[in-house]
């Protein structure tokens, strides 16, 4: 079980959904994986609710305000400021589209979107460090980068976060390890030829029954675009929920 009380810099930690039904994706993916929700109050908006598994955050999901931008889900990494960060990685060639803001007494945040296209978040944590439990059944595994330029996203990230890749797969199924200290933190791949699609990170959640849960996601209104499909530590699926964030599944074996 991946219990977590903190990450060390440069380190995925959190994934919250922007929604245009939050009510609906509460009912998807409470069904889907097995979350509890409770609404967090936020000053001036609508509630920020945090789901939880056994009682351990996972995840988070809010309804957009940007009727512009299609629901998603973001994906965050762990830094020491995020105010350094996200001049740091403006220098390095990313659009800042959040400048960094408190998140009450939570934490520290920047949107930013990297050289390639792909959006991401900073997260400076305080009284949260993100998702307290991880690398077990309905709750985070894995953020991978599929990409338009992997050379540059290596060149970006190598830079702002120190992280390293290593090539596990070559062709038309070309696959990188991302590395943080010398632990997997992550995937990247690139768009596959032909796909009209932007860089964009991806959430992998655990399930226990991989089969289950694709025809699970039909049954709740949600699609299924790629799988379920064998790779080396286990089996993956990708995803649509019914208001049309993509996300993924994994079933295999995970890291403590």
């Amino acid at each position: 079980m991946g219990e977590r009380t903190g990450y060390p810099p440069g380190t995925f930690s959190w994934v919250d959904l922007g929604t245009t039904d939050a009510d609906g994706a509460k009912i998807f993916y409470g069904n889907l994986l097995g979350w509890e929700f409770e609404d967090m109050p936020v000053p001036d908006g609508p509630p920020y609710s945090m789901a939880t598994v056994g009682g351990r955050t996972v995840a988070a999901l809010y309804p957009k305000q940007d009727e512009q931008a299609p629901p998603a889900w973001l994906s965050y990494v762990t830094v020491e400021a995020a105010d350094a960060t996200a001049a740091r990685a403006a220098e390095l060639g990313a659009t800042v589209i959040s400048q960094p803001f408190d998140v009450l007494e939570a934490g520290r945040m920047a949107v930013l979107q990297d050289p390639t296209g792909a959006v991401f978040a900073v997260w400076q944590p305080r009284a949260s460090i993100g998702a307290q439990l991880v690398n077990d059944v309905g709750s985070l595994t894995m953020n991978q980068l599929n990409t338009s330029d992997p050379e540059a996203a290596q060149a970006f990230y190598g830079a702002l976060f120190g992280w390293t890749f290593q090539q596990v797969a070559g062709g038309e199924q070309a696959f990188w390890g991302i590395q943080n200290n010398e632990r997997l933190n992550g995937g990247m791949m690139p768009v596959p030829a032909g796909w009209e699609i932007p860089s964009h990170w991806i959430a992998y959640f655990v399930t226990a029954d991989i089969d289950a849960s694709a025809a699970r996601i039909r049954e709740l209104g949600g699609g299924v675009t790629t799988g379920p499909v064998p790779i080396p530590s286990g089996r993956i699926a990708v995803a649509t929920d019914p208001q049309g964030a993509s996300f993924a599944l994994f079933e295999g074996r995970v890291d403590d």
